[in-house]
């Protein structure tokens, strides 16, 4: 099995802030940070002005170490130190089925696998032990 991990840290609107203060005092750099208003507009699914502004992710390289993170959607149920997710990233499509199948069996999908802007496979699923995990298979990165 091929596949990186790192933590997924979920905040209430403040990320960015958050982001620039873990690579202070982290030391760490900043490899990305995309808003929700930065992908393509949904019509099923409008965003508000301050939604826009959202972080949807954003990358902390911290020495060989990645932090990711993002805001919550307004309205969202947030309580602070209940925002960390794992964040699975295998190199195949198939082994991304096996495990989300694996995780969802007495657990609860929040986001089914599909394709996204970002990912050919991408999905999220609470485990039996209430567990958060985003399965992110690597898509192609811009040149």
């Amino acid at each position: 099995m091929s596949m990186s991990l790192n933590p997924y840290l979920i905040f209430d609107g403040n990320t960015r802030e958050v982001v620039h203060f873990y690579e202070k005092a982290l030391g760490g750099k900043v490899m990305g940070i995309m808003t929700f208003g930065d992908m393509p507009a949904d019509p099923n699914h409008p965003l508000t002005d301050d939604m826009k502004d959202r972080i949807m992710h954003a990358h902390l390289q911290v020495g060989n170490a990645d932090l990711m993170f993002s805001d919550t959607f307004p309205g969202m149920p947030y309580q602070p130190g209940n925002t960390i997710h794992i964040a699975l990233h295998p190199k195949e499509e198939a082994e991304a089925r096996e495990i989300f199948a694996a995780l969802e069996d007495g657990g609860q999908v929040i986001m089914p696998l599909q394709k996204t802007d970002w990912s050919p496979l991408y999905g999220q699923v609470t485990d039996k032990f209430g567990v958060t995990f985003q399965v992110n298979v690597p898509g192609e990165q811009p040149q």
